[in-house]
């Protein structure tokens, strides 16, 4: 069974993140209608959104903590990355 792995990511000013996949996918992944919903709020800070914008769990994250803890970030579930058009 096939498991998207996200290995790179680049943020862009406008909300959007360009998402590379292990098998050479890319998808442009507008994060903007997440910006209300609960924990992503905290993407509102642009500074934040860019600057703390990698790859956590095998997929697109924002480190939270500062210190790359796996536990301690803001991620999306890899398949609704790759499922985007």
């Amino acid at each position: 069974m096939f498991m998207p792995e996200v290995v790179q990511v680049k943020p862009y000013e406008n909300y959007t993140v360009e998402v590379l996949f292990q098998d050479g996918k890319i998808v442009y992944y507008d994060v903007t209608p997440l910006l209300d919903k609960g924990v992503f709020a905290m993407l509102k800070d642009k500074d934040f959104y860019l600057k703390r914008c990698t790859v956590m769990n095998h997929t697109l994250a924002w480190d939270v903590s500062g210190d790359l803890d796996p536990t301690k970030c803001i991620d999306i579930d890899p398949d609704t990355l790759y499922s985007t058009i």
